[in-house]
């Protein structure tokens, strides 16, 4: 962390009016929002919801996930407790039947999420499996007004076309990190890799969703570098998680994150992409704890119900949570929810 007194901090709102204009921060600017003093976190916020109110006003978007297919990863990515070098105690099984897909849309829908995360674990579908996904698809938007997101894996163009001809909205794919410090965290796959996922759900025609885990040992500068990577992507929609360090992975004994180091990280996030859907993420409740509600003020968007095998806090808690703070919900259809 560089000293405060060392640090020429910018003017919040000049950073917000430039933001808005579509200029981009110098690299000095953004290691001061991470590393701005606590006692100006209320004017990072301030500064930060100027620009989401300029793209996003006081609505709140909901995603509901489902962990469709869970753990059985021919991967090695540190954090995740599916990988094949976690020894994390969670329940793994195959691709749910299709009534149980179903039964998690109905749920969505109930706790008002405008979009419906489809989520499998594995390196890339196989084809029987991939096809089962297809169809399953096909069968909740033709039942429920719900968006979809499919988070996959990595995928070839010619997948991500069929996924757009069965009616996805979104296809998630994170980059998860900088580049420079994705080898820390996988070995088994490239950022590369997952930056041409990116590529062909946009040549598909979706749109795209991809964010990253902060909290993994990674240095400002590579906060900064995934940010900026996914700036360039022109990603459309941004999940931040922050690290959950689960018992049994790599990473169980990482503990560097703490309430005002998230916001701040929102703060830079809505800085660096200030008209994209910005959504907090897994972490939410372990690391911005009582500060939940500020997160709302640079993020526009959060998930409700659990995550992918972690808890995450009671729906009817995010509602008050957001009406408490002055804000509204958001349905699929960009509609205000009761």
């Amino acid at each position: 962390m560089i000293a405060s007194s060392l640090l020429q901090l910018p003017d919040w709102n000049n950073l917000a009016h430039r933001s808005l204009a579509g200029e981009l921060l110098t690299r000095e600017e953004a290691r001061a929002v991470l590393n701005a003093p606590d006692d100006m976190i209320l004017d990072q916020l301030a500064a930060a919801y100027r620009v989401r109110r300029h793209y996003w006003g006081n609505r709140v978007r909901l995603h509901f996930l489902l962990n469709a297919q869970s753990g059985l990863c021919p991967e090695d990515c540190h954090y995740c407790s599916q990988s094949k070098i976690s020894s994390a105690d969670i329940e793994k099984y195959p691709l749910l039947a299709t009534e149980k897909i179903l039964a998690a849309a109905d749920r969505a829908a109930q706790l008002k999420a405008g979009t419906f995360c489809f989520v499998i674990s594995g390196r890339s579908p196989n084809e029987a499996i991939f096809s089962r996904v297809v169809d399953t698809i096909k069968e909740i938007k033709a039942n429920y007004d719900l968006k979809i997101c499919a988070c996959l894996g990595l995928l070839s163009e010619e997948q991500t076309h069929r996924l757009a001809a069965a009616g996805v909205d979104r296809v998630n794919h994170n980059l998860n990190t900088s580049e420079a410090h994705h080898g820390e965290i996988c070995t088994t796959h490239t950022f590369r890799d997952r930056e041409n996922t990116v590529q062909n759900v946009k040549s598909a025609g979706i749109t795209t969703c991809s964010g990253g885990i902060l909290g993994m040992g990674e240095s400002d500068d590579d906060v900064i570098d995934l940010a900026l990577s996914l700036r360039k992507l022109e990603v459309t929609s941004v999940p931040v998680n922050f690290l959950i360090p689960i018992p049994g992975t790599p990473l169980a004994e990482i503990r560097e994150l703490n309430p005002r180091r998230c916001l701040r990280i929102l703060c830079l996030f809505r800085f660096i992409l200030p008209s994209q859907e910005i959504r907090i993420a897994g972490g939410r409740e372990v690391h911005l704890r009582s500060l939940q509600p500020l997160g709302l003020y640079p993020a526009n968007s959060i998930f409700v119900g659990d995550y992918l095998t972690t808890p995450g806090q009671a729906a009817h808690q995010d509602w008050e949570m957001i009406r408490d703070a002055g804000f509204v919900l958001e349905g699929a259809d960009g509609s205000i929810c009761d």
